[in-house]
C-alpha cells in the first residue's frame, strides 16, 4: 500500500482529511513518525507558496510521496489579514480564545464586526523537490459576533456560514462537504484516482 505522508501534527485538520481520502490504496502517515524533524519556515506571501515549500521539504526530508497545505482565515475588512499569519495570530502560544479577542478587537475598531469573510486552504503534492499537483478550496462566510459551537477547530467558531445558519464549528459533519480544505483535498482524491502514484513504491528515508 502507498504510504502518503500528510505533513501536519493538527488532530483537527487529520479528522477532517482522512475520511476524504479513505478507501483508496494509502497508508496514511503524519509528521508525528518524525518527531525530530524540524518545520521549515513560512515565509510565503501566499497560502500556496507555503504550501509548496512545505510540500517539497517533507517529501525530500522523508522520501515519502508528500502532501502539504497551509490555510487561513481572510477577513474583508481587515484587509484579508489575519490570511497566512492566521495560525501565528497573537504569537507564539496564543489560544484561539485569544486570537478571537484580538479579532473582534480589529473589527469593533473598524465598526465592521460582522464583516466578510471566507477561509482559503492551498495543497501541494511533492514527490521529492518536484510538485506534481495542486489544489485549492475556499468557502465564503462572516465573522459571527461572538463564538459559538464546540465542533471543528481554529477559527471555526466564528465563522459563520449562512447556508447553514450557524458557525462551522455547530455543522458537525456537513462541514466536509461544503469546507476549503474538503474542496481542496476532494480534487487531490480525483487526481490520485486517475494517476499512476498509487502503484508506486515509496520508502521512508530515517531522519
Amino acid at each position: 500500500m502507498q504510504k502518503l505522508l500528510v505533513a501536519t501534527t493538527n488532530r483537527g485538520k487529520l479528522r477532517e482529511i482522512a475520511p476524504l481520502l479513505s478507501g483508496l490504496p494509502l497508508d496514511l502517515v503524519t509528521l508525528a513518525e518524525w518527531p525530530s524533524l524540524q518545520a521549515p519556515e513560512e515565509a510565503g506571501q501566499t497560502f500556496a507558496e507555503n504550501a509548496r515549500a512545505k510540500a517539497r521539504y517533507y517529501a525530500t526530508a522523508t522520501g515519502l510521496l508528500t502532501v502539504a497545505e497551509d490555510s487561513g482565515l481572510e477577513i474583508d475588512a481587515l484587509g484579508g489579514r489575519p490570511g497566512v499569519e492566521s495560525a501565528r495570530l497573537g504569537g507564539p502560544g496564543a489560544s484561539y480564545p485569544q486570537k478571537f479577542a484580538l479579532i473582534d478587537d480589529a473589527l469593533r475598531a473598524k465598526g465592521a464586526i460582522e464583516s466578510a469573510a471566507r477561509f482559503v486552504c492551498a495543497l501541494a503534492l511533492a514527490e521529492g523537490a518536484h510538485i506534481v499537483f495542486e489544489a485549492s478550496g475556499t468557502i465564503d462566510g462572516r465573522i459571527a459576533p461572538e463564538p459559538k459551537g464546540e465542533g471543528g477547530f481554529g477559527y471555526d467558531p466564528i465563522f459563520f456560514f449562512s447556508p447553514f445558519g450557524c458557525t462551522l464549528a455547530q455543522a458537525g459533519d456537513r462541514k466536509w462537504a461544503v469546507s476549503h480544505r474538503g474542496e481542496a483535498f476532494r480534487a487531490l482524491r480525483a487526481f490520485l484516482e486517475t494517476q499512476g502514484l498509487l502503484s508506486r513504491a515509496s520508502v521512508p528515508k530515517d531522519v
